[in-house]
């Protein structure tokens, strides 16, 4: 059990990790991903003839706010995971229901990562603004393997580690 428990820890960690790096990488490379941010709300390499560019923000300002946005919620997906791996590492010895009890914070952090990714750029960014529609800036592929990765890391956490109550 103690293999399965510290396997829940380390995919957290994981997730951690990889929040993390998203976010230092925005937060000091802010230009190269803040065009990303800017050009899909710009909505200015969609389909030339696309209906839907009504839904443009052309303010500078809402794409620096909506940058630091995303880079919040990425930075506070990555604290939650970092916090919630390493309550799991201490809890591992518990009983099932502390143990249980020690998941809150991964599955905090778990959840709003898959949030950012599947609403923040799968929903809002790629249906809303339709940024599937550029071959610039289209991060649907890429939202997509971030979310599927948390939502399973998410599922595995939360499953019932086989020992008896």
């Amino acid at each position: 059990m103690l293999i399965l428990r510290l396997s829940k820890a380390a995919m957290v960690l994981a997730v951690a990790l990889f929040a993390s790096l998203v976010a230092f990488g925005n937060i000091t490379d802010y230009g190269s991903n803040f065009a990303f941010v800017k050009h899909v709300l710009l909505m200015d390499t969609i389909f030339p003839d696309a209906t839907i560019k009504y839904r443009a923000i052309e303010a500078p300002w809402m794409h620096h706010a909506a940058y630091i946005f995303i880079i919040a919620l990425e930075t506070l997906t990555a604290i939650l995971c970092w916090i919630g791996g390493f309550r799991l590492i201490a809890a591992r010895a518990l009983p099932r229901r502390e143990f249980h009890e020690a998941k809150g914070w991964a599955i905090a952090g778990l959840t709003l990562g898959f949030l950012t990714w599947q609403v923040g750029f799968m929903s809002i960014g790629g249906e809303w603004f339709g940024m599937w529609m550029s071959e610039t800036w289209n991060g649907v592929p890429d939202a997509f393997r971030f979310f599927i990765t948390i939502i399973a890391v998410l599922i595995y956490l939360v499953t019932p580690d086989g020992e008896p109550v």
